[in-house]
């Protein structure tokens, strides 16, 4: 590519950065009037708010999108490495070396230059400095988090399965996870499914599996209304699923989980989902601004600090005119945000002013798995209505659907939900290994 072209670079595939990539390729790259480039340290992606089907195993695997593929169809160069810092008066980022599980050096340390910089690097999880959780407890922010979670799944029920034949008294399966947000719900309602379908397929010495929720608010769900909550509540109920509400974790070991009342909750597996910050590179990237969870802290424009720099996604805090606190990190957000930008850059390379984001929330909806789905959604002529069952999983699904056409198109999008309906039709619901 000439030097001459406007360098935009994207940090981060998710959502919010795939999105965008993609966009500004088919609008910019693909025209040659600027040379758009996306940098993850992964070679794949999936749609975070999917990660908990990756984790329990149930998630078909032509769901995961190469980035190299996707760059190549879509006119937008990919980077696979991870940004390490930011010099924001040469205009370029430091990416550190690609190191493989031997500590060979594949690539050595590399530097970018840029034009227009986006920040998408999303979210992870928060530990708040709580005892043990680092050390302990399993996380699922990333694929290959998800990937270790369901593969640790496995065998732990394969390790329990045969050691309780081995002893007169039989032990279950203990799962607890932290946090009663949209993660830890969806994920408990997923992994009852699963154990389920460990003994329908017969795995010898099939074994009882307990899940436990805890969770330091009096209310599951936070962002759904008290009504919805209560519903999921007794929905969870139903599947055995064990809520210990109002109880907020001090410690975590590698056996067990110990709550602020003195409560222990013996665990085989324990999944962290209580919170989320940007990653800790944020904290100090060359002066930028940032706020206590380190998100970059940004304007109506979504433009930090610096002219060249935008922020998005889950790392970004944006205000939310007329409502206490920021835009709230989820993938309709990331969505909206991914489209204002690419009309902002766009019209900078026009000389056209900046599109202000403005942010539309469309409620807030929560699958069960096949068990159910709840959630709230929100339009200017309806006002808030709450919805459930067949119509909340539609539009649930819809969601995603959405990502997949911003990514694919409308013909793709089609085509891979016919594959996949066929797939589930002849392959396994779960992955065994």
């Amino acid at each position: 590519m000439a030097d001459g072209k406007h360098k935009i670079l994207i940090v981060g595939g998710g959502a919010a950065g795939l999105e965008l990539a993609t966009h500004l390729g088919q609008k910019l790259g693909k025209s040659g009037r600027a040379e758009v480039t996306l940098l993850d340290a992964t070679s794949t992606h999936i749609w975070k708010p999917l990660l908990h089907e990756v984790a329990s195993g149930t998630m078909a695997e032509s769901e995961e999108i190469e980035y190299l593929a996707q760059a190549h169809r879509n006119h937008f160069r990919f980077l696979l490495g991870r940004m390490e810092g930011l010099s924001r008066q040469n205009k370029e980022i430091i990416v550190g070396a690609i190191v493989n599980k031997q500590g060979v050096e594949l690539v050595p340390r590399r530097i970018f230059k840029y034009d227009t910089l986006i920040m998408a690097v999303g979210s992870i999880s928060n530990t708040f400095g709580i005892k043990g959780v680092a050390e302990h407890c399993m996380f699922i922010d990333t694929i290959k988090q998800a990937y270790r979670f369901q593969k640790q799944l496995v065998e732990s029920y394969y390790l329990k399965s045969y050691a309780n034949q081995s002893h007169a008294s039989e032990k279950p399966l203990s799962i607890v996870i932290i946090g009663a947000g949209a993660t830890g719900v969806e994920l408990a309602a997923e992994l009852h499914e699963v154990t389920k379908l460990l003994a329908t397929y017969g795995l010898e010495g099939s074994i009882e599996v307990s899940i436990t929720i805890i969770e330091a608010a009096t209310q599951l769900l936070p962002a759904l209304p008290p009504r919805l909550s209560q519903a999921t509540m007794e929905q969870l109920i139903k599947l055995g699923i064990d809520l210990k509400l109002g109880r907020r974790v001090t410690e975590v070991t590698e056996t067990a989980v110990y709550t602020y009342d003195g409560e222990v909750f013996d665990a085989d597996l324990k999944v962290w989902a209580a919170g989320i910050k940007a990653p800790d590179l944020m904290k100090n990237l060359d002066g930028l601004e940032t706020n206590p969870i380190n998100q970059l802290i940004v304007d109506q424009n979504l433009k930090t600090g610096d002219d060249n720099i935008f922020a998005i996604g889950d790392c970004a805090a944006c205000s939310w005119p007329g409502h206490t606190g920021n835009v709230p990190p989820r993938a309709q957000a990331a969505h909206q945000q991914a489209s204002t930008v690419a009309k902002t850059i766009i019209n900078r390379l026009n000389n056209k002013p900046a599109v202000p984001f403005v942010y539309h929330d469309y409620g807030s909806l929560v699958s069960l798995g096949k068990f159910s789905t709840v959630g709230s959604l929100m339009g200017s002529l309806m006002g808030t209505v709450s919805v459930g069952g067949f119509i909340a999983y539609i539009v649930y699904l819809s969601l995603y659907k959405m990502h997949q056409v911003a990514i694919h198109g409308y013909f793709r999008t089609a085509m891979l939900t016919l594959s996949n309906l066929f797939r589930r039709s002849t392959h396994a619901k779960i992955k065994m290994h």
